[in-house]
């Protein structure tokens, strides 16, 4: 009798981070989980029309990074001289090949140029002015760097500014305003930016994609986990497609992504008891905060995080979306095929 395969899924991420309930507006509330429900219905069309994992993430990941609402593209983060650097990678599990870009101020969706490096060049990762002119080579959109900033991110600078500190990824955020609401679900105070989507398609193959505006106040020139293969990014068909979100340098420190992957093949643990060892043993060691999204090759889903929140969710072809915010959203729990949230 001929195995079934599993469902094609996917599963998107939009930054960890702590809670705000006593201030939560229904309002703001609401427009992250609609804005999640749509992004995830536009990747499940393209696993449903038999698309691949990669085309799956790409779009979903475009699509965070237009909405303002996440620390990537239109609404990226400021550095401390006031300007934008955007990071990105993409990753198909199926060949291992992968593509990334870092520092680019000028480029409209920066997931679209780490897969043009990928798919036209032999390099994994191009920085700064040499990416931007990789990117208008590729006939990617270009874009005034003024086009990702927005009055919240400039706001959430000012204060981080005022106290002289610089704060890793959407840490320091100002609360973002939406329909005179008064904070978003997650304490944009102390928020950990970055987007990601991971996914399985119809043909076995895996693929995830991250996208970041960084770390408000940063220092110009410093790259984050996002872009970095192994460490904010990775996916491999014999194991799993990872995003992750949270203290970039301690997800790099540890290698997080790629130590989910190892601990599959090496140890023979499942992905929920590899993504969990990693968010709840190995970055709480080193003092990181954050989480992670991830898919293995039969399907299973692990979207573990250490923080009170994180903005998530996934949806299996023919079935309807799933999203989340708390630790404890109901309807977050068993859907995931045996992992936990």
């Amino acid at each position: 009798m001929k195995p079934v395969s599993p469902l094609p899924v996917i599963a998107i991420h939009g930054g960890a981070g702590t809670m705000s309930r006593s201030d939560l507006s229904v309002e703001q509330h609401a427009a992250y989980h609609a804005a999640l429900q749509r992004i995830l219905r536009a990747g499940q069309q393209v696993l449903a029309d038999g698309g691949s994992a990669l085309d799956a993430v790409s779009v979903a990941v475009e699509l965070l990074e237009d909405c303002p609402l996440f620390n990537a593209g239109h609404g990226a983060v400021f550095t401390h001289d006031e300007t934008h650097e955007l990071d990105a990678m993409v990753m198909d599990g199926a060949t291992l090949r992968a593509g990334a870009v870092a520092c680019v101020s000028r480029i409209r969706r920066p997931v679209r140029a780490a897969r043009a490096v990928m798919a036209h060049s032999p390099h994994v990762l191009l920085v700064g002015p040499g990416a931007e002119v990789f990117a208008e080579e590729q006939g990617l959109e270009m874009v005034e760097p003024g086009y990702f900033s927005t009055d919240a991110r400039r706001q959430q600078l000012q204060r981080a500014l005022g106290s002289d500190t610089a704060v890793l990824d959407h840490d320091g955020a100002a609360a973002l305003s939406f329909r005179n609401a008064a904070a978003a679900p997650l304490d944009e105070d102390r928020k950990l930016g970055t987007v990601g989507a991971v996914a399985l398609d119809c043909h076995g193959n895996l693929a995830a994609a991250t996208s970041t505006g960084g770390m408000t106040n940063k220092r110009p020139g410093r790259i984050g986990d996002s872009p970095v293969i192994g460490a904010g990014t990775y996916a491999d068909n014999r194991s799993a497609a990872i995003s992750c979100t949270g203290t970039g340098e301690m997800f790099m420190r540890t290698v997080a992504a790629y130590d989910i992957c190892a601990r599959m093949v090496y140890a023979g643990q499942s992905l929920d008891e590899a993504a969990q060892a990693v968010v709840m043993q190995v970055l709480p060691a080193i003092d990181g905060r954050g989480g992670l999204i991830a898919v293995d090759a039969q399907g299973n889903l692990s979207l573990p995080f250490n923080t009170e929140g994180m903005y998530r969710g996934w949806a299996r072809v023919g079935e309807a979306p799933v999203t989340a915010i708390y630790a404890n959203d109901a309807g977050s729990a068993g859907d995931l095929g045996g992992s936990a949230p």
